[in-house]
């Protein structure tokens, strides 16, 4: 490595959006996967979670992550894809990290899969894309407890296509050492009965592998969960939902809420 290039990207939300003491963090995310329903038999070979605060969406969360805990893991790869909330960029960004660390513990990179896909002309190094973002590094530790090695291929998705996402899924879909995980949310600010009708009509539009059918309003992580539905269906996966809640049904007032879904995506890959 160069000198001054940044090898570890250190945890930016410990502390607010889940605990920063290893031992109440580990204890944290082993309740929420003990009291979410395991809804499938089969390992799943995508997933979209939620990344808010654990309060919020970790229940559901988990509901997506305890999938994994179902059969003896062969996973030895992450592709981890979540939306930009802190800057606007055109494009997929890396970092140069080499290793991500939670209170957990360290998470290598795959250095490898990471340069397979600098090439493609969507994606970039971007640091401030990844320097403060919580959409990636809350779904570490849910990985960390139920996947016992791996790596990680952290992606910041901004604006960009539906086919250059699914370009690079592609690029990076491998077989069953391969898991790929959207981190979304979906509605944002509605009042309850709003937010369930969008929230459902979200769910549809996944079970059916429209990308078409996710529209802004149905989910911040819209970009990379319709390049996520567009690989879906090249690959002959099925959908299904296995939690579909918001804040109103876990921890927050009913008068402004956000989304939150757990899909599993199985198939022949």
């Amino acid at each position: 490595m160069k000198p001054g290039t940044l090898t570890i990207r250190s945890p930016a939300v410990a502390g607010r959006f889940y605990p920063s003491e290893p031992g109440g963090l580990k204890q944290t995310v082993r309740t929420l996967l003990q009291q979410a329903r395991c809804a499938t038999s089969v390992a799943p070979k995508a997933m979209i979670a939620p990344h808010a605060g654990y309060v919020y969406s970790g229940p559901i969360a988990a509901s997506a992550f305890v999938t994994l805990t179902t059969l003896p893991s062969s996973i030895r790869r992450v592709v981890l894809l979540g939306p930009s909330h802190q800057v606007a960029f055109n494009g997929l960004a890396l970092c140069r990290a080499e290793t991500w660390v939670t209170p957990l513990g360290p998470v290598p990179v795959d250095l490898a899969a990471v340069e397979r896909i600098r090439s493609h002309p969507a994606v970039k190094i971007f640091e401030p894309a990844h320097a403060l973002e919580h959409c990636l590094e809350v779904e570490l530790p849910f990985l960390q407890q139920t996947v016992p090695t791996f790596a990680v291929v952290p992606i910041v998705v901004g604006d960009a296509s539906d086919q250059a996402v699914s370009e690079v899924l592609e690029l990076l879909w491998g077989g069953p050492e391969t898991c790929i995980v959207v981190s979304s949310d979906l509605s944002h600010y509605y009042e309850y009965e709003t937010a369930c009708q969008l929230d459902r009509a979200a769910a549809r539009a996944i079970e059916s592998l429209a990308p078409e059918g996710v529209q802004p309003e149905h989910a911040c992580g819209r970009i990379p969960i319709r390049g996520l539905l567009r690989s879906a269906r090249e690959h002959g996966l099925a959908a299904a939902t296995l939690d579909l809640r918001n804040s109103g049904d876990t921890a927050g007032s009913r008068d402004s809420v956000v989304g939150y879904g757990a899909f599993v995506f199985t198939g022949n890959d």
